[in-house]
């Protein structure tokens, strides 16, 4: 159930709507919409720019796709794309600039840190975002916020159920503690992890993310090192890693691991196992996963092929099939409504009977709270006989 406060949030933007008031003090910089505006603030430079390219990649080719296609009953669909390097700091300025560019809709952000900003700013306005790959647990904390990807309560409860399945009797811990993604997952898996499990935890910060010996001595002993970390750090203890940690050793991460491929030349220097948490096959070879993968290659080569993108993708179509479902049924949706409108009519179907099928899960749904519910997988990067 939502909190009193969002009923009470709800009452106060009628009142705006009738009093006419609009987002960023008062214009309605949609009135003069001529394609329905869908924006989102990522990476798209820096060293989580992997997520935030496949996200732009994803969307765009969703777009591209709905509008070859006749878009929502002829009118065409416009993605707005920041840059906000993963820097929580630079996100008011972006969300400023895509509502004044007409945003109705949202993608939100891609990562967490920058994703709580903006679930305060989006629900100021009453705008609908359905993020793909922003797993923290609060940012759909209003009622206007929904996730595509696992939140990390869910990603950590998940991956340490697969842990309590193993014969595993000790496992190591990696993690990062001044990172809301990290440390919420590291959160949510130690409290399911079985505790006859005995733990060993490395952590770090951003003042010692570049030399890890401390933590690579902390962990060598053990067969298992659960990782929730995002894919540069990831890159940089595993190489530092290969020759102390067990060469029969498992790395396993979350959806931060994706992208970790790329940052080496060749993968088969690191001798052990590197799996991770997924709701993407990125070596599918049949249905509509395969149909993507063969889509995104052709278009934007395999370097920036992951679930962040896959997710992006199934966000965009997720969004105009709610919005056809909607106007389908009678609702009022034209290429000038504002998006406090438009938030209103995709919470009713978000919240409701809508589903949807598509690259990352089939008959997805959401709960009152903005989780997805949809099936997770356990994916194998690399297996550690693969090692030169």
């Amino acid at each position: 159930m939502k909190s009193i406060f969002k009923k009470t949030f709800a009452a106060v933007m009628a009142l705006a709507m009738i009093l006419g008031l609009t987002a960023c003090g008062g214009k309605n910089y949609t009135a003069k919409n001529t394609e329905y505006v869908i924006g989102f603030s990522g990476p798209l430079t820096g060293p989580a720019a992997v997520y935030g390219v496949a996200v732009q990649n994803s969307a765009q080719m969703a777009v591209d796709e709905i509008n070859a296609a006749g878009g929502l009953d002829g009118v065409k669909f416009k993605l707005l794309a920041t840059d906000d390097t993963h820097d929580a700091t630079k996100v008011a300025a972006n969300y400023a600039s895509m509502i004044e560019g007409g945003m109705q809709v949202s993608l939100g952000t891609v990562t967490t840190a920058p994703g709580l900003e903006f679930t305060n700013l989006s629900t100021e306005d009453n705008v609908f975002f359905l993020t793909p790959s922003a797993s923290g647990d609060d940012i759909p904390k209003n009622d206007n916020g929904f996730q595509m990807c696992f939140a990390d309560g869910n990603q950590g409860k998940v991956a340490a159920n697969y842990v309590n399945s193993t014969d595993f009797k000790k496992i190591g811990i990696f993690y990062k503690s001044d990172d809301a993604y990290s440390n919420g997952i590291y959160k949510q898996f130690k409290e399911n992890l079985n505790s006859s499990i005995e733990t060993v935890e490395a952590v770090f910060t951003d003042a010692n993310a570049t030399d890890f010996s401390a933590q690579i001595s902390t962990l060598k002993d053990c067969k298992f090192i659960f990782m929730p970390i995002y894919y540069t750090p990831a890159s940089i203890f595993m190489t530092q890693a290969k020759d102390t940690i067990a060469k029969d050793a498992v790395y396993y991460g979350c959806d931060g691991f994706d992208g970790l491929a790329g940052q080496f030349e060749d993968f088969s220097v690191i001798p052990q196992e590197v799996s991770m948490l997924s709701h993407f096959d990125s070596n599918a070879t049949e249905g509509a996963a395969a149909e993507f993968i063969k889509k995104y290659t052709e278009k934007f080569g395999a370097d920036t092929l992951n679930q962040f993108g896959a997710s992006a993708y199934d966000c965009v179509y997720a969004i105009y099939n709610a919005m056809k479902a909607a106007k389908d049924a009678g609702e009022k949706i034209d290429v000038t409504i504002s998006a406090s409108d438009l938030c209103e009519i995709l919470k009713a179907q978000f919240t409701g009977d809508f589903t949807y099928s598509g690259v990352t899960g089939n008959n997805i749904k959401w709960e009152d709270n903005g989780y997805v519910a949809k099936e997770a997988v356990k994916y194998t990067l690399k297996t550690a006989n693969e090692a030169k």
